[in-house]
């Protein structure tokens, strides 16, 4: 695991590099980010309806294939459960986009 990789496990997609806090909040449900550009990261899913969940999510980001692009990730029902606090699902890289 590269020094960029060791930076990003255990945060949250879209909280600052700077944030003192960057991990995941009491009270709030997260799907583990599995593969691909975000690979390690927790992507906050509160509130999410199970037809957003089943979408999967299209995640803007500088380290995909595409810099300015987005690094698109799908849920897996037969996937195991990550472990960690409030981590409900995974979502496994399915590709990137433009």
């Amino acid at each position: 695991m590269n020094g960029d990789e060791q930076l990003l496990r255990g945060r949250v997609y879209g909280h600052d590099h700077d944030d003192p806090d960057p991990g995941p909040r009491p009270g709030q449900t997260y799907a583990h980010l599995v593969g691909g550009p975000l690979d390690g990261l927790l992507l906050d899913v509160t509130g999410w309806t199970p037809d957003e969940m089943a979408g999967g999510a299209a995640l803007p980001t500088e380290l995909g294939q595409f810099p300015g692009g987005r690094a698109l990730y799908e849920p897996r029902t037969d996937g195991p459960r990550a472990p960690g606090p409030g981590v409900t699902c995974r979502f496994y890289h399915c590709g990137d986009s433009p």
